[in-house]
Order: C-alpha cells, then structure tokens, then sequence
C-alpha cells in the first residue's frame, strides 16, 4: 500500500469504527425505549390528541400500524437519548484535523450540542405542535361536514420530521461557532449574507412543514433569530489569525 493511500485508509477505519459505536449505542437505546414505546407515543401524541374535537381520537388504517409505529417511536426516542454518545463519536473522527487547543472543545461540543438539540424539540413539541395542530384541524374540520380521523403512523411521521427539524435549527450557532473557529466564516461575511440566510429560513420551513403560514414562519423565525446570535458568536469567538497562528506555532514545536 502506497504512503498516499495509508492516511485515506486510516480515516475510513476511524469513520467504521465510529458509525459501529454510534450505531450501537442508538439501538441500545431504541431496546431501553421499545420498552415504553405506548408510553411515548401517548405522551408524544398529546398535542394532537388536545387539538382534536370532543369524541375524535387516532386511529389505524392497517393491522400492522400500531406495530410499526412504537418501533419508530422506540427508534425516535433511542435517537435523542443517544445523542451525546453520537455527537461524541463525531468529535472523536474530526479531532484529530484540530489544533491542540481546539480539541478541548469535545465536551463543550458535546454538551452544548445536545442541549441545543434538546431545546429546539422541546420548543417544537411545547410552544409549536400546540399551535399548528390546533390551527390544522379546526381548519379541517371547520365547515362541520368532515371529521377529524387522523392515524398514528401519518401523525408519527408528521411529528418527528418537525422535533427533528426544530432540533436541527437551534443547532445553529453551534455550527457558526466552530466554522467561525476554523475561519472558513467571519461575522462580516455573515452579515453579508444575512438576506438568502432569511430565504433559506423560509425554503427550510416551506420544505419541512405543513403547507400553512403559521408552522413555516414557526421554523423560520428561530433560524433568523439564531442566525443573528450567530453573527454575535462569530464576532466574538472567531478564528483571530494572530492568535491562531502563534498556537498553531505551538502545536508544531509540540510535535
């Protein structure tokens, strides 16, 4: 094997070896999970469930629905109770391009990015799904000739789309952060590009969302505003060239 191919081999092995323990540590949480499955998908239907008109409930079209719902929200549940584990084993494979003193950053990473995750879910499932479902079924069901029957799996699928899409907004300036830290951003080109970061909101939520008004603007209006915490994070925290040039200097008399 020649010298250009070990580094390439190298980082496939640390990718396999990571994607191994992400991935068990995932499907050890969904058998924790699998375990309370009707629990959480009573807890996570509670929206709806409120939103719904009086004598309405969900229900299933097919014999295997219910089956196949708790195991994805088994799935969706071992998902976030895995994340650090996941988060930790990507920092692992990225480490080792940082500098010295950026790889002290694994636990903050770590911490931080679960945290952010958690609180965009959180946001979504507390102050959002309310919000939306309520709007969504009353709309429906507003002339008084049509009755709400919506299914587990097509409200399952709807709802983890946006827990997971709310959780990946306020990962934001997490992001910023380290593509400020690595220069490859400044605040000013951020600033700069503030207006297709607003469109990119919008396209985010029009993809992601139901097709109203209310559960768009919803996903949007986080994204700006965290885009702007952004702009701030990378003006503070960002790659200053003569201080990284002196660690990398460090880093290279270390070696």
């Amino acid at each position: 094997m020649s010298e250009d191919q070990l580094p390439l081999t190298r980082h496939l092995e640390e990718l396999r070896k990571a994607l191994i323990v992400a991935g068990a540590a995932w499907l050890v949480a969904f058998l924790i999970c699998y375990g309370f499955s009707e629990q959480l998908f009573q807890f996570i239907s509670e929206p709806v469930r409120t939103a719904l008109p009086k004598g309405s409930s969900l229900v299933f079209i097919s014999a295997t629905e219910p089956f196949f719902t708790y195991l994805k929200v088994a799935a969706l549940a071992g998902l976030m109770l895995s994340l650090p584990v996941i988060l930790w084993q990507l920092w692992s494979f990225i480490a080792p391009g940082l500098y010295s003193h950026e790889k002290r950053l694994a636990i903050p990473f770590v911490f931080a990015s679960t945290l952010c995750f958690g609180l965009g879910s959180f946001f979504g499932f507390t102050i959002v799904f309310p919000t939306i479902f309520t709007f969504l079924i009353t709309f429906g069901t507003g002339s008084g000739e049509i009755n709400a029957m919506l299914s587990m799996g097509g409200y399952l699928s709807l709802s983890s789309k946006l827990l997971i899409a709310f959780g990946l907004v306020f990962e934001l300036p997490i992001i910023i952060f380290f593509l400020a830290r690595m220069g490859i951003v400044d605040y000013h080109w951020l600033a700069r590009n503030r207006k297709f970061a607003f469109l990119t909101a919008f396209v985010i939520g029009a993809v992601l969302t139901p097709p109203d008004v209310i559960s768009q603007t919803a996903l949007a209006l986080p994204f700006i505003i965290l885009y702007e915490v952004g702009i701030w994070i990378a003006r503070f925290f960002g790659k200053k060239p003569e201080k990284e040039d002196e660690a990398s200097a460090a880093d290279e008399g270390d070696t």
